[in-house]
């Protein structure tokens, strides 16, 4: 963490890759010796994730899934949630994504000249970050540019 944190370095933790993994791997076909592994190396991730929170590492949101494993990408909020607090969740999907991404004011704030992309939900995600991981249920409006999708 001491490196990390003397470099101002980033750091993008994929938990709900070994999520997905564990859930669906055995069907996909992955050997029982890796999927064995995952278990351990999910919880590896949770702890690291928590000692790097406590430390005030630069923690941002992203996943690595992709294709049809894409649509479960939400999870990583849930999972998170397991070792940090919703309000910091939210920052590293917003505020410091935008810092990594060189792009501070310009996305990942309400600030004038900013990008206005806005998700409205039924729910505070601040009391239930799941909120955020069930769109069907309470996503009520996206705002992209400024207009209502």
């Amino acid at each position: 963490m001491r490196l990390l944190l003397e470099h101002d370095a980033y750091l993008v933790p994929t938990l709900v890759t070994y999520d997905q993994m564990s859930r669906f791997g055995k069907h996909a076909g992955m050997p029982e010796q890796s999927y064995r592994k995952i278990a351990e190396v999910h919880e590896a991730g949770l702890t690291a994730l928590e000692r790097a929170h406590r430390a005030g590492v630069n923690l941002v949101f992203g996943s690595d899934l992709i294709g049809p494993l894409q649509s479960a990408q939400l999870e990583e909020f849930t999972l998170r949630a397991q070792v940090q607090p919703p309000a910091d969740i939210l920052r590293a999907a917003t505020t410091t994504a935008a810092r990594l991404l060189r792009m501070e004011g310009e996305i990942g704030s309400l600030t004038v000249g900013a990008r206005a992309d806005l998700l409205v939900v039924d729910g505070n995600p601040l009391d239930d970050i799941r909120v955020l991981t069930r769109p069907e249920q309470h996503l009520r409006h996206v705002v992209k540019a400024g207009t209502v999708i």
